[in-house]
């Protein structure tokens, strides 16, 4: 075969990092698995169980009607929207100030992103993004030559982002601050009041907040926030009287997790329907619309589904709590909730890297180093704390499954060469 390309590829592809999934999944092609040894696999966010029958019923049966082989508008299928509007206010509160005119559907929540991304920023620009971050926004800002301003976040604050620190960061140039909660990587999960703090500055800088909610029904302990609801009706004392979240607040969702169907490609954004068309500017570019079939097939099953939704999160909490209680004593959870945990290793002055590289490739368990989820630092650096983390997710695997992960870390104490705290 011929080599070498007789053209140039994008500048903007070119310094768009690699998604590293792979790298894990490469490590753990080292290990020789045995039926009594498995490989472990608690590294990628997807889905631990397939969607019940019901679903699965209405996807076979909308795949195979002729006319769900059609185009959608845009802003996709109207029953699906006006079902998710209905939803929100059953997730945020009876109160919720959301429309189908607020809604469009996209082809996942990357998508999404993307689409928001297009609309709200030009080369050059700037988008406030905290650390560690969700590595699929980091690399859709570099490839459209948007400028990721990074706002780090810290171990001994729960990896919570500080308003007052992203404060210091605006420039004229930042078009937005987007944040993830709960959060990819760290499992962190926002309180309402650093949520409406964030809005707040958001709203007095003229800058827009685009919030993932990717993992949002994974909060099992209230409403995720009360941002879509007037400050006379919520409890959102920090923000201005006369708070619209329309002018500001920009909401990502995925159907992947909660629903158990990230094949079938879903994501929402809802946004000031001023917004919208902008928005579904960039969908027609990029997808048309999202696909017919899953989105004819969830309309009419929303509600009948929150059963399953509620039970899925309930299962996915009840593994938090096994982790942390079969957790060696040495290796500290610094943040947990969504699908993941964020774990310090107790190896003095080994990064992250290397450890899940060993744990993988000779311990059969795969996680995902913090590295993967910031910016690349120096090959011969001093390893500092922030270099010590490690996600672990908990979606994918059964009560037995953490329990063997857990002994093989305890295990890696002994087997690896290193010094421990």
């Amino acid at each position: 075969m011929a080599g070498g390309l007789a053209f140039r590829l994008s500048e903007g592809i070119k310094n768009t990092g690699k998604p590293p999934i792979p790298q894990a999944y490469a490590w753990a092609d080292a290990y020789r698995a045995t039926p009594e040894r498995p490989l472990l696999d608690m590294s990628q966010g997807v889905p631990g169980v397939p969607p019940p029958p019901l679903l699965l019923d209405a996807l076979a049966k909308a795949a195979a009607a002729p006319t769900s082989c059609g185009y959608l508008p845009n802003a996709g299928e109207p029953a699906l929207r006006r079902a998710m509007a209905e939803e929100m206010k059953v997730r945020y509160g009876a109160d919720a100030d959301v429309t189908p005119d607020d809604m469009a559907i996209t082809a996942g929540c990357n998508m999404a992103f993307v689409a928001v991304a297009m609309a709200l920023a030009d080369a050059g620009d700037e988008v406030i993004l905290p650390v560690p971050w969700y590595f699929n926004h980091e690399m859709t800002l570099t490839m459209l030559g948007i400028k990721p301003v990074l706002l780090h976040t810290l171990a001994k604050e729960g990896f919570l982002p500080s308003p007052e620190r992203c404060a210091e960061l605006v420039s004229p140039k930042t078009k937005a601050i987007v944040l993830c909660t709960p959060n990819n990587p760290t499992g962190a999960i926002y309180p309402h009041s650093l949520l409406a703090s964030f809005a707040k500055l958001a709203r007095e800088r003229n800058i827009a907040l685009v919030v993932d909610e990717t993992y949002r029904d994974f909060i099992t302990s209230g409403v995720p926030h009360h941002l879509f609801s007037p400050p006379s009706a919520s409890s959102n004392s920090s923000l201005h009287a006369d708070w619209s979240w329309r002018s500001t607040f920009i909401h990502l969702f995925s159907f992947s997790k909660s629903y158990c169907i990230p094949g079938h490609r879903l994501g929402l954004v809802c946004a000031s329907p001023e917004l919208i068309p902008a928005i579904n500017t960039a969908l027609d570019n990029l997808q048309i619309c999202a696909p017919r079939p899953p989105q004819v097939a969830l309309a009419p099953l929303i509600p009948s589904l929150r059963p399953f939704v509620r039970e899925t999160a309930e299962a996915v909490a009840h593994r938090h709590t096994l982790f942390r209680e079969k957790l060696p004593e040495r290796w500290k959870i610094g943040s947990q909730g969504g699908y993941y945990a964020f774990v310090r290793h107790p190896f003095k002055g080994v990064h992250a890297n290397e450890v899940c590289r060993r744990l993988a490739m000779e311990m059969g368990v795969v996680t995902l180093p913090a590295g993967f989820f910031g910016p690349k630092g120096e090959e011969d650096a001093t390893v500092m704390d922030e270099d010590r983390w490690v996600r672990f997710s908990v979606a994918n695997v059964d009560d037995r499954k953490v329990e063997l992960v857990c002994e093989r870390l305890a295990e890696s104490e002994k087997v690896f060469d290193w010094e421990l705290d």
